[in-house]
């Protein structure tokens, strides 16, 4: 597999100079609605409104994935739904750091250790291959600033993106009202299957809610 949504969210999220993260808290709920959205896409999981539940435990092959299903397969605990804003909240704090990893493990961020002023242990991660974030950044620009049609995950990154008020980290330079009115459209457009579309409109409420909640918005 390609990078998944969750690795693509925390590539836009690196200063391509010092490879320290923005929007820490806000990247946390797209980074973890990535991940969930990835689940859909390939059939292991389904977001009908508040809900989500696990449709198919069998394993993608990409370890970020399966290692959040088994963790979704234990936080449900034999039940056969659960909130979607709850397991987003669970997960904010530990999706980002789980995605890193699995973009260091790809070759495609290192990870740096120092200390601020000497004291604190800081981590940063610089661009080992600037190839996947490059193409991401003109992927979004063809959709968002171009007018090109997205294929469905291209739309669920910007749907997430848009909802958790990410559109600095995505269009750096760029005012968020020249980015933001495409890419609420792209959100709710025909882009992809109905239950698809259906799941990413449930997520995107999702993301709203919890980033008004803890005061990310």
């Amino acid at each position: 597999m390609a990078t998944t949504l969750a690795e693509e969210i925390v590539l836009l999220s690196l200063d391509d100079e010092t490879g320290v993260p923005g929007q820490r808290q806000e990247a946390g709920w797209a980074v973890a609605g990535g991940i969930l959205l990835e689940l859909v896409l390939t059939g292991r999981a389904s977001v009908e409104g508040k809900y989500l539940k696990l449709t198919d435990r069998t394993p993608t092959g990409e370890r970020l994935l399966d290692d959040r299903m088994a963790m979704l397969d234990t936080w449900l605990r034999g039940r056969e739904k659960g909130s979607v804003t709850e397991w987003l909240t669970k997960d904010q704090g530990k999706a980002g750091r789980a995605a890193v990893e699995s973009l260091c493990a790809r070759g495609v961020v290192v990870e740096q250790q120092h200390k601020a002023l000497g004291l604190f242990p800081t981590r940063r991660y610089l661009a080992a291959d600037g190839a996947p974030k490059s193409e991401l950044r003109q992927r979004l620009r063809a959709v968002v600033l171009d007018g090109a049609a997205p294929d469905e995950r291209t739309a669920g990154l910007i749907a997430l993106l848009h909802a958790a008020k990410l559109h600095r980290l995505a269009f750096p330079g760029l005012p968020r009202k020249q980015v933001a009115a495409r890419m609420a459209e792209v959100a709710a457009g025909q882009w992809v299957g109905e239950s698809v579309r259906a799941a990413i409109r449930d997520m995107e409420a999702a993301v709203v809610t919890t980033t008004v909640v803890m005061g990310g918005g």
